[in-house]
């Protein structure tokens, strides 16, 4: 039995929303991931269940990694549909925000969601949400979003709606998030919700071969070289870097996507805590961190790269050179290394 659902008063208020619109939009941040996606089309497919013309509009392309969920050959990205997309937004009489807790997350999306003036509502599991819908399930202690979005169908009395496609959506972004229900899962209860998916039929072994271990021969190469040669180990730190410039990432034929997971590699180092990895992009310095124990990612992001994130999964952004970013890193590292030594649990 799940026994942690949403709050009544908003759960009526969303089924009034609902029961008064026809035309949903739901919208994920920039560079979906596992979750970003699972939890919008399977909230997506839930609404087209019920009679409504639902449709998910994402700020880019997802990733290949995840061509395999149900419904993804009918995602709107901006970058591909630029006048379609923006015209769904405008014609939506609601409007889901899902899996990001700040409109700049959207990246180009942002103006056309901010541009709407129909209803938004914010489903997610970020910290310190920021204020721009009308109701809110911000709900940072889940693993997931898709997490939550279960529990909301759930509070919404359709759980018998949940069908193998749906289910399949919801485990696939549980699994990406909680890396195989390795991390940011101490709840029993996310074990009950896998078991409840599980019996739908969800094939969780294509899951995790699809969007956590299966690779291009050339992101396989382009890993092996990053952790052989451009891995970073400060050993008293406890902390590991990597760069990749991006003469590198396109002498192995780099796609997005092909670096996904590479930030957890160093964390299976013994005694390590924190991996930091940092690629040169078109216009910037992409930095993804993670972390294990009582080393906290999130603040260092913040406070140095202007980013965020969950406690121990985080980014940001360095508009300058990579050679500048990493220099930023490796000078405040003592610092906060020294902060959190004394929190060292597993």
């Amino acid at each position: 039995m799940i026994s942690e659902l949403p709050d009544a008063g908003k759960v009526k208020e969303l089924k009034h929303k609902l029961s008064t619109a026809q035309r949903v939009v739901l919208t994920c941040h920039v560079r979906p991931d596992g979750d970003a996606m699972g939890s919008t089309l399977a909230l997506c497919s839930l609404l087209n269940k019920m009679g409504k013309k639902a449709r998910v509009v994402t700020p880019d392309q997802p990733p290949r990694s995840l061509s395999f969920l149900p419904g993804i050959s009918d995602v709107v990205p901006l970058t591909k549909y630029p006048d379609f997309a923006p015209r769904l937004l405008k014609e939506a009489d609601l409007i889901f925000c899902c899996d990001y807790n700040a409109p700049k997350r959207t990246d180009s999306l942002e103006p056309h969601l901010m541009g709407s003036d129909v209803s938004r509502v914010l489903i997610d599991h970020h910290e310190s949400p920021e204020d721009f819908c009308d109701l809110s399930f911000s709900f940072p202690r889940m693993s997931s979003t898709s997490e939550l979005v279960f529990r909301l169908i759930c509070a919404l009395g359709l759980a018998e709606e949940i069908d193998k496609e749906i289910a399949t959506c919801l485990a696939t972004g549980i699994i990406t998030d909680t890396r195989n229900l390795s991390v940011n899962c101490d709840n029993p209860e996310l074990l009950l919700i896998m078991y409840e998916l599980l019996r739908q039929g969800v094939d969780k072994r294509r899951i995790i071969e699809e969007a956590l271990d299966s690779v291009t021969a050339d992101s396989f190469k382009l890993r092996l070289y990053a952790l052989g040669h451009k891995m970073e180990l400060f050993t008293d730190l406890q902390t590991a870097i990597t760069c990749l410039d991006a003469e590198e990432l396109k002498r192995f034929n780099y796609v997005r996507g092909d670096t996904e997971g590479l930030v957890n590699e160093p964390l299976n180092i013994r005694g390590f805590r924190a991996s930091f990895f940092l690629r040169e992009d078109d216009k910037c310095v992409k930095i993804s961190a993670r972390s294990k124990g009582g080393f906290i990612v999130r603040d260092i992001c913040a406070d140095l790269f202007g980013g965020g994130g969950h406690l121990q999964a985080a980014g940001g952004e360095f508009s300058g050179s990579l050679a500048e970013a990493r220099k930023i890193l490796v000078e405040a590292l003592p610092k906060y290394a020294s902060k959190y030594s004394n929190s060292k649990k597993k």
